[in-house]
């Protein structure tokens, strides 16, 4: 009888939250992977319940300190859909520029101080920045670049408090945005940059079975990469509304996590099926929307596709971050002061409550995100569905785990635990995101 083994994390390191990895297997194959977020739920969708609809964009900006933008942008949207509220394009073209600016804080971290590590063989950034100093000084400066957009636009850098259904509380003058310029253009250059030395890396390789390659889901949108707007689409064929998310998805709970796993609804009535969120979704699926400049530079690293591997997931955001910067000064030259719908040159409209739903999907750094709010016809939310990316991702990264260590199964624990975690860190799971949930059923024993 072949004896079987058993690999704990107890505490994954350099990942957003709480969580732990469990792995049995004996030295033919993996019997079972768990990754076990037991981070204490935080229930977001229930203290949502009987608030302002106003209120929202402030409260789900709280549940992440690193892509606070996509909570509060998803929400609103979901709002305005709900209120039949539609914004001047020159308010969706602050709240475009608003997103760019959390893609570039959040990619930057996750590339230096998360990832890079793990391909440069160092245990965390700061013992990397003892050899490699130039590196983190260059994450920490990209990041600035986009943690100033959030505090021109966002009212602040963590937890913006700017942004307001029907727009903004205030808007940017054309001189306040055009300090940003000089800052914006020296990050372009350094993302560049960035993306050249990231297509360098040592990457491990990943032997996956072709019928084991990824179901991409991402928005899509036909006239620019997708970030605030667009249709729910898959690469087996998928092309839905935000609105009917809940037709197409479904949530389960697991017994190993504090998050539910988020699957794709298959045709022959099964549980689910595993899909993947998140920057190789999006480039998989919009490569064509980059702008002239992303695609020269990918062309230039020979990446002009990605090729299923995901610890080339590191490549891809460093693309979405220069990206970001192109789409950024892209935005600030065409600047207009802009006008709402139905507001005149004011930064915002004042929608009247009533009894309805509204639905919205809007791209976070880590993968499409999903709000659906009810609201009563004083403007109350009577119910509050969230699907964080990481949630969505969840059942992937144990796929591939499941995937990668068949053919490793002979290394000694010590040099399995650091692979198995530099894979999960592909994803840049946020397990804080993903745990704001959880399923209470209480029984009466009498």
């Amino acid at each position: 009888m072949k004896k079987t083994k058993t690999l704990k994390v107890d505490y994954l390191a350099r990942v957003e939250g709480e969580g732990a990895l469990t792995i049995h297997y004996d030295a033919d194959e993996v019997k079972e992977v768990q990754l076990r977020i037991f981070e204490p739920p935080r229930f977001f969708e229930g203290l949502l319940r009987g608030r302002d609809y106003r209120e929202a964009p402030d409260i789900t900006a709280r549940i992440c300190g690193i892509c606070p933008v996509a909570y509060q942008m998803s929400s609103v949207h979901a709002m305005e859909n709900a209120l039949g509220v539609s914004v001047s394009e020159g308010l969706k073209a602050l709240r475009r520029l608003l997103y760019c600016g959390e893609w570039i804080e959040s990619h930057a971290l996750h590339i230096y101080m998360l990832h890079a590590p793990d391909f440069l063989g160092y245990n965390s950034a700061i013992e990397m920045a003892k050899d490699h100093p130039h590196l983190v000084q260059s994450g920490l400066q990209l990041k600035k670049a986009g943690n100033a957009i959030l505090q021109l636009l966002g009212g602040r850098e963590v937890h913006p408090i700017n942004v307001r259904v029907g727009g903004f509380y205030r808007v940017p003058t054309q001189r306040q945005l055009n300090r940003l310029r000089d800052q914006l253009l020296l990050g372009r250059d350094s993302a560049a940059e960035t993306v050249r030395w990231s297509a360098l890396l040592p990457f491990p390789e990943f032997p996956r079975p072709p019928s084991h390659s990824y179901d991409y889901v991402a928005l899509s949108h036909p006239h620019e990469y997708p970030m605030n707007a667009g249709r729910i689409v898959s690469s087996n064929g998928l092309d839905i509304a935000p609105e009917d998310f809940e037709q197409y998805f479904v949530e389960q709970q697991v017994p190993h996590s504090n998050a539910l796993h988020c699957l794709l609804k298959t045709s022959d009535n099964e549980a689910g099926k595993a899909y993947l969120v998140g920057p190789m979704a999006r480039f998989t699926l919009n490569y064509p929307q980059l702008s002239a400049d992303t695609h020269n530079l990918a062309a230039d690293i020979g990446f002009c596709h990605f090729d299923g591997n995901p610890f080339h997931s590191i490549v891809i955001r460093s693309l979405e971050m220069f990206y970001a910067f192109d789409e950024a000064l892209r935005l600030l030259d065409s600047y207009e002061p802009p006008e709402s719908a139905s507001c005149h040159s004011e930064p915002s409209c004042h929608p009247e409550p009533l009894v309805s739903q509204g639905c919205a999907a809007t791209e976070a750094p880590r993968g499409l995100l999903y709000h659906r709010y009810n609201l009563d016809e004083h403007g109350k939310i009577t119910e509050a569905k969230i699907v964080a990316p990481t949630s969505q991702n969840q059942k992937t990264i144990e796929n591939d785990l499941r995937d990668l260590l068949p053919g490793k199964l002979h290394l000694p624990p010590e040099d399995l635990q650091p692979l198995c975690e530099q894979a999960i860190r592909n994803h840049d799971p946020c397990i804080s995101c993903a745990a704001h949930f959880l399923k209470l059923t209480l029984e009466n024993s009498k």
